[in-house]
């Protein structure tokens, strides 16, 4: 069932593209799949994602912890990657965004941890999710 990692992926990420309340605290093309080379500002990062059977006597299913990460960047604040994160947990928890080739059962925000890069000294709030879904 690790087929619906890359749905729930496009979902999130269109979901959050889609917000403008969050698009007006880090600006449009900010979400990324991998962090980009040379970035200021405040943008978010699709993070680890682990996958889970969870499928029952008549429907297979997914269940997946994943993250995102909300970088402050060099000229960025740890107070404006909080708020972003607020957003995001706003914004996704019970989310109910179609996925293509499955349902998805549930989505809710599992936890926010703000920290500093220990290389970089870059503060960055990581957001953890938990979705289930289910195959159509």
């Amino acid at each position: 069932m690790s087929d619906a990692i890359l749905p729930l992926r496009a979902a999130v990420q269109a979901a959050l593209e889609a917000d403008t309340g969050l698009i007006a605290l880090i600006g449009p093309g900010r979400i990324h799949d991998e962090a980009p080379r040379g970035a200021t500002g405040v943008y978010v990062v699709h993070g680890e994602v682990e996958a889970r059977d969870w499928s029952t006597g008549t429907e297979r299913g997914c269940e997946q912890d994943f993250g995102l990460t909300v970088w402050a960047g060099e000229s960025g604040s740890a107070r404006l990657a909080l708020e972003a994160a607020a957003r995001i947990a706003t914004v996704l928890d019970e989310a109910t965004p179609a996925l293509v080739g499955h349902r998805l059962v549930n989505l809710r925000w599992r936890s926010s941890r703000l920290a500093r890069d220990g290389a970089t000294g870059l503060a960055f709030v990581a957001l953890r999710f938990r979705a289930v879904t289910e195959a159509l």
